[in-house]
């Protein structure tokens, strides 16, 4: 794991830090400047994602991950935060964080999905801050905060249940759009620098073919940003030295690392798909890793498709008539191999099949993740995810983002009502029909269904919507997730917050707990946001918590994975692109096709664009058909009902019952099985265990913490009183 952390003390210039602070080091770290506000790098940093930036002694700006800025621009952004103009720190293209230090003020900022986060917590006097939870949480000796593992549980995509906590007691998270501001140690401010949507006044209208525009050339820039050569800043003094990073030398002597170069894959989908076709157009060299000599030059780019052999195809071969006669084309998983395989004849690729079997299946190897700073559905994939990223190359392109990014909320249909644009809620819900095959003369119910949720959405306040939300949730009331028609989670989704897919299995009195969190939120917070706006951010920041979270569990040594989707340039466009536009059916395959085309690229595999996600579920059920044991053994006495969230019996009874399911019907698609509620419940069984069986500490030095984060153990919730 790397990670990014610093201090802000409350001793003055020259005088030296605080006793405490001068005494606890963090391990493996290097140091990028030092006291009164020191600030370290730890982990497998690379030269080349660490840039320093000096005007005088009292300025200086730092620069960690892919970041497109020359060194004039970073002196150019570092004069703008002396002047609190600390926006620009945000505007360069690539994916990073910035700590820019003027004077005794400190600005940390963070991106605007919530991949690369900002924590913080009070410490010695002032305020320590990380780009990881864990080393905080190691350094105050924090304790588990059960209400938050409980809000993760029950509304994972509700920021009025999570709020800016952690799964720690006392470690705060930024939100997204926002920077961390400390002034001398004894002042703290979370800044936004983004403006805010209104709920009155809309966003102003951007042409179609300029928003498109917009995005391709947001997504070009952030792709030849990761194939650029590296930015070294002229006063930068970091040096891989004794920091554990590795250099492009050192990958390509790395052994049983990741082959050097640049890759991508084309069996995740369109988007990914789309990264791997514009790297290999970009002019220049795009298999060339940044930095390697001409050896390496004009090494084409490593197109990865990882064929699921574990698993039978998800729908036989479907027929259709041609004017020669009768052909034959792949459909479901066998349409997508093909695909890639059309894909994969690009002269500019290196195309790669990886097969794999029952051992990268889902909830294979579950002990073998390392330790991640909170949990997440990816930990029952991280066996699954190492095994095709290890096949890849040492900069590697994922397509993870592209769908919250890209795609409409269906909360956003609302945001029309509220714009009186009615006439744009034809073809989204015209196509949810068409995908539900609804007969004929029904074919106006699916219509009527949704513009009703709708209309109703847009007329309940934000302050009743998440009311309402949290006296479902006291009495039981928790709708059924996994095996929903196309209508029914539209229509479920048309909501200020939704219960989570795990919350059917919580305890009453759990249940109860994130209620009172909801109401506190809503009651402390009115919101002003449209509800379709709102929705559409939670679900980004809750999905790029989860890349962070996969980033973490599937770590290949010496490999970076590269998700442009996620970037703030490329999410700043995507935002642009019209409402209209967004909910119509096929946007995001729209807006893909045109941002390749605008690079030169049209020869498309027939299909291209819909992927299905039907193979997904199918890995999942045979996983957890297998691990069915393994897990019923997990949840004989599981640390979550210590601490009062679930009660073990139930959860064997639903893990059986899903198991035997599976067993039964294998290859059957759209089956009414509470998968992702079940793949929460044993992600965060397991980091829990992962955490309690954890020794030693992120800290070194003679004051360092004596106790791990989390040391104390989980106790049972206690006694509250009933509501």
């Amino acid at each position: 794991m790397r990670w990014l952390v610093g201090w802000s003390s409350t001793a003055a210039a020259g005088t030296g830090a605080d006793p405490d602070s001068a005494t606890v080091l963090p391990v493996g770290a290097h140091s990028l400047w030092g006291d009164p506000d020191p600030l370290w790098a730890v982990g497998d940093w690379r030269p080349d994602e660490v840039r320093v930036i000096r005007a005088d002694s009292g300025n200086r700006l730092a620069v960690l991950g892919s970041c497109g800025a020359t060194d004039e621009e970073l002196r150019a952004g570092l004069y703008a935060a002396r002047g609190g103009a600390f926006r620009h720190l945000t505007a360069w293209s690539g994916s990073y964080t910035a700590v820019a230090c003027v004077g005794r003020r400190l600005t940390i900022t963070g991106d605007l999905a919530g991949a690369r986060p900002v924590f913080h917590t009070p410490w010695a006097g002032g305020t320590a801050y990380a780009t990881a939870a864990l080393p905080l949480a190691d350094l105050i000796e924090a304790q588990l905060d059960i209400g938050h593992l409980a809000a993760l549980l029950a509304c994972p995509d509700a920021p009025e249940a999570l709020g800016d906590g952690t799964p720690y007691e006392g470690v705060r998270r930024v939100p997204p759009g926002h920077a961390l501001i400390l002034r001398d140690g004894s002042s703290r401010e979370i800044a936004s620098y983004e403006p805010a949507a209104s709920l009155v006044v809309s966003a102003p209208t951007v042409e179609t073919e300029t928003a498109v525009q917009g995005v391709r050339d947001a997504l070009v820039e952030a792709v030849r940003t990761r194939l650029a050569a590296p930015r070294h800043a002229a006063e930068s003094d970091f040096d891989a030295g004794p920091v554990p990073g590795m250099g492009p030398a050192e990958r390509r002597a790395a052994r049983g690392g990741p082959a050097p170069g640049i890759g991508a894959d084309l069996s995740g989908g369109p988007a990914s798909s789309t990264l791997a076709l514009l790297a290999a157009g970009l002019p220049g060299m795009p298999g060339t890793v940044a930095g390697t000599g001409a050896a390496e030059a004009g090494e084409r780019l490593l197109a990865v498709t990882f064929n699921d052999q574990a698993t039978r195809p998800t729908s036989p071969w479907e027929q259709s008539d041609a004017p020669g006669g009768v052909t034959h084309r792949p459909s479901g998983r066998d349409a997508e191999l093909e695909r890639a395989r059309v894909l994969g004849d690009n002269p500019r690729l290196r195309h790669v099949i990886v097969a794999a079997g029952e051992e990268a299946l889902p909830y294979a190897d579950l002990e073998s993740f390392p330790l991640t700073d909170e949990p997440a559905p990816a930990l029952i994939r991280s066996e699954r995810h190492r095994g095709w990223l290890s096949s890849g190359s040492a900069d590697h392109f994922v397509g993870h983002g592209a769908r919250p990014v890209l795609d409409a909320h269906p909360a956003r249909l609302a945001d029309l009502l509220l714009d009186r644009r009615r006439r744009h809620l034809l073809r989204p819900v015209t196509a949810l029909a068409k995908a539900e095959g609804v007969p004929a003369g029904r074919s106006l119910l699916v219509p009527l269904t949704v513009y009703r949720a709708a209309r109703r959405l847009a007329r309940t306040p934000y302050r009743d919507g998440v009311y309402d939300t949290a006296a479902r949730l006291r009495q039981g009331d928790i709708p059924v997730w996994n095996g929903e028609s196309a209508v029914d989670a539209s229509v479920a989704a048309l909501t200020w917050c939704r219960p989570g897919p795990a919350a059917r299995w919580l305890t009453g009195e759990a249940l109860a707990q994130v209620s009172l969190r909801l109401e506190a939120a809503a009651h402390a917070r009115p919101s002003i946001e449209r509800p379709g706006e709102r929705r559409a951010r939670a679900a980004l920041a809750r999905q790029a918590a989860d890349h962070r979270i996969f980033e973490q569990a599937a770590e290949v040594r010496g490999q970076r994975l590269h998700a442009p989707f996620y970037d703030n340039q490329v999410v700043r466009a995507a935002r642009a692109l019209p409402q209209a536009l967004r909910v119509k059916p096929g946007a995001r395959a729209s807006v893909l096709r045109a941002v390749l085309a605008g690079a030169g690229v049209h020869d498309l595999p027939l299909g291209w664009g819909a992927p299905s996600h039907a193979a997904q579920t199918a890995a999942v059920r045979a996983g957890l058909r297998l691990a069915a044991d393994d897990l019923m053994e997990l949840f004989a006495a599981p640390l979550l009902a210590d601490a009062g969230l679930i009660e073990a019996r139930v959860v064997r009874q639903a893990i059986r019952a899903v198991a035997d399911a599976a067993a039964e019907s294998p290859d059957a698609e759209g089956a009414c099985l509470p998968l992702d509620g079940i793949a929460d419940l044993v992600s965060t069984e397991l980091w829990l265990r992962r955490l309690m069986a954890r020794r030693g500490s992120c800290w070194t030095g003679a004051a360092a913490p004596r106790q791990r984060a989390g040391a104390g153990g989980v106790a049972p919730a206690p006694q509250r009183p009933a509501l």
